[in-house]
């Protein structure tokens, strides 16, 4: 039994829901050896929804569309958060980490400075579904080491709420519950609601914070609107609006995903988000010169 079961949650009251200023589809694509998936948040929403960078959306039954996996690959100047719905995938990095992502677990990774990375499927048939997410770094922290963090399920907090919703708290905090990562500065809050039936989960917000849910089972309503799965709601950023109440009128599993925006210019070229141009010739060049140190 998980040991968040027995935490008795606090009321988090929403008085005014924010509400959804724009649906994003998403757009299938493919990364890394071949791996099919859905780009939700594009670089064309960078700046609306700083200090996010991207998610992505994977899930198929199909090995050919996951067998490929992520080979060697670099990365520098932001935060890398995969989260495994199902299957299983092996981390390594030129740091000397490694960990297995497996169903419900997450792996948090800092590039920072600079790291070159692998994730590999392990698994040959079966479903693979999951997420992974681009977190900025602020520009005094792009250069920092590298560090990673493997989170199973287990150690996620879980919220159990009176009318049957369950959250699963990965980072952040809600209902007086700390999520399993916190981050000063950007502040963000990730969390995987799901709703076994007719139900509402209420989460304040601060106005200065950028929103977005991702429904990726069933369908949800916020503030009167339908948002139907693999559909990303922008939620818009009222002033007056002191969170957002998700509801859900049958089963329905969605990702809140929350956090301060860093204001700061972002330049990106492939894996790399630095905040100028010669930042970004020099970590090309740093990664030319061998300086992320290779795995193996």
């Amino acid at each position: 039994m998980k040991p968040y079961t027995t935490f008795t949650a606090q009321a988090e009251n929403v008085n005014r829901s924010r509400s959804v200023e724009s649906v994003v589809k998403g757009t299938a694509t493919s990364d890394g050896a071949g791996v099919k998936l859905t780009r939700v948040l594009t670089s064309n929403l960078q700046q609306r929804l700083d200090p996010f960078l991207m998610l992505d959306n994977f899930g198929t039954d199909n090995p050919d569309d996951y067998i490929g996996g992520f080979p060697d690959h670099p990365h520098r100047g932001f935060e890398t958060v995969t989260y495994m719905i199902a299957g299983r995938m092996r981390h390594r990095d030129s740091a000397g980490n490694e960990g297995l992502l497996q169903n419900g677990g997450v792996q948090w990774m800092t590039a920072g400075r600079g790291l070159v990375h692998s994730e590999l499927p392990e698994q040959e048939q079966g479903r693979m579904e999951g997420f992974q997410l681009w977190l900025n770094l602020p520009a005094k922290d792009k250069m920092t080491n590298p560090r990673y963090r493997d989170i199973q399920s287990q150690d996620i907090p879980e919220l159990h709420l009176d009318n049957g919703v369950v959250a699963r708290v990965i980072a952040g905090s809600s209902h007086g519950l700390a999520g399993a990562v916190q981050r000063d500065i950007t502040n963000p809050l990730y969390i995987d609601i799901h709703f076994e039936g007719p139900g509402s989960f209420e989460q304040r917000l601060p106005a200065s914070s950028n929103a977005f849910i991702y429904v990726y089972r069933g369908e949800v309503q916020i503030d009167d609107q339908s948002v139907a799965s693999q559909r990303m709601a922008i939620l818009g950023n009222e002033t007056e609006a002191d969170g957002v109440v998700v509801r859900a009128q049958g089963p329905a599993r969605a990702l809140l995903i929350a956090g301060e925006p860093l204001n700061e210019p972002i330049a990106q070229h492939g894996p790399f988000v630095m905040n100028t141009t010669q930042e970004l010739y020099q970590a090309v060049a740093d990664f030319q010169a061998g300086k992320f140190h290779q795995i193996g």
